[in-house]
């Protein structure tokens, strides 16, 4: 329908453009004289001109598109470089070029617009560059590239569009945890594990002596206070260096936060040649088995760039389909933007796990979080409350809020 409604209009300025050169035509004839002549020797050269550009071959331009790189990290610039080639150089007062951006690019801080008007004239190779500032976090599709041009007087406008497909993807951002760094072996083999990070997040079994090496928040103040001397936590030993990240893909203005965190993890935990797991359920469910490599690693960026969420189902209700994870004896690491009454009652059957809730800068936990909250940890739960610009903050304490 809507090319029907283009060809008519396109047809009525045809006619319009050479009824005009009749009436001037006759004009000049029936009144005779200097002034009517020059009006339509004037007007003549424009209506050739606008009678030539109709029949122009625009949808025989040869277009290509270039892009500075296929992968980005958020932030990154990208750039875009357009080539029109054509064979016959007839001049072209005006060409408008735009590259069909995908949605969630649109948003994007745009030093340079990726629609422009172009005055090419005789060129038969036109270049045209544009960028965009900060892009975000997806797999992006550019599908098209739209040329528009027309007489000076916008009787005869041509249009064209030109399918020219082009994809980049853009990796989530990742925090460096300091706090993973340090690596050391279990009891069981020689596996290396991220130590500062099993004991924040293990059970703390009793306390020992203070020595020299040990960190400052694993002291006991009550027991240090009841015996005179300094006191540290002991956490248990595990018996598994393994642990599977089930991320929380429920609508959420936090998702984001979401995303980072659980890329800042997983890639924290395996640098320090940690077996990491991912479970992602959302639209299209996704489960990446426990290795630690950096194939993996980038298997799972590259998941984590796609993402959205698009979860149907709770978290609970993810949770109940991948137990079977408990049963390998790996750890279970938790991230949401939120809990819930249904996700509290699920934990309360799961041994060992660790939770993160993703707040933004500045939100306040709600007195039924809260309560939530102190029910799981009277199980002596793994708690964390994770803010936005402060995922440091979530290996520093156990239980924390």
């Amino acid at each position: 329908m809507e090319k029907l409604i283009s060809k008519l209009k396109y047809s009525w300025k045809l006619f319009c453009l050479l009824l005009l050169t009749v009436v001037v035509f006759c004009y000049a004839m029936f009144q005779g004289g200097f002034v009517s002549w020059f009006l339509f020797y004037s007007f003549l050269p424009f209506a050739c001109y606008s009678l030539i550009l109709s029949f122009y071959p625009l949808h025989h331009f040869q277009i290509e598109r270039s892009i500075n790189q296929e992968q980005f990290s958020i932030g990154d610039t990208f750039q875009a470089k357009i080539i029109i080639r054509r064979k016959f150089p007839f001049p072209l007062f005006y060409l408008i070029v735009e590259d069909i951006v995908p949605y969630k690019l649109r948003e994007s801080e745009s030093e340079d617009e990726s629609k422009k008007i172009l005055f090419p004239w005789f060129k038969k190779t036109i270049t045209y560059e544009y960028k965009l500032l900060n892009v975000p976090r997806g797999e992006h599709v550019f599908t098209a590239i739209r040329l528009k041009t027309g007489d000076l007087f916008s009787l005869i406008e041509k249009e064209s569009f030109f399918h020219l497909e082009s994809s980049f993807l853009v990796y989530p951002k990742y925090i460096n945890l300091d706090q993973v760094k340090q690596v050391g072996n279990v009891e069981q083999g020689s596996t290396g594990t991220a130590r500062s990070f099993w004991e924040e997040t293990t059970i703390a079994v009793g306390v020992r002596d203070y020595q020299p090496g040990d960190r400052f928040s694993s002291v006991d103040w009550k027991a240090t206070a009841r015996r005179g001397s300094i006191m540290t936590k002991e956490f248990e030993q595990m018996k598994s260096t393994d642990a599977v990240v089930i991320m929380d893909r429920s609508k959420t203005e936090k998702f984001e936060l979401v995303v980072i965190f659980t890329a800042s993890i997983i890639r924290a935990l395996i640098k320090n040649n940690v077996n990491v797991g991912l479970v992602s359920a959302g639209r299209e469910e996704a489960a990446f088995p426990l290795q630690s490599n950096e194939k993996h690693l980038r298997d799972i960026f590259c998941h984590l760039a796609k993402v959205d969420c698009d979860s149907e189902r709770s978290l609970a209700a993810v949770l109940n389909e991948n137990i079977k994870w408990d049963e390998r004896k790996a750890r279970n690491i938790i991230i949401t933007a939120y809990i819930t009454i249904d996700l509290v009652r699920k934990l309360e059957y799961l041994s060992t796990y660790s939770l993160y809730v993703i707040k933004e800068e500045g939100e306040q936990t709600t007195i039924e979080e809260q309560v939530m909250l102190e029910r799981l940890m009277k199980r002596q739960a793994t708690i964390k409350i994770i803010y936005e610009g402060r995922f440091h903050d979530g290996f520093k304490e156990v239980n924390s809020r």
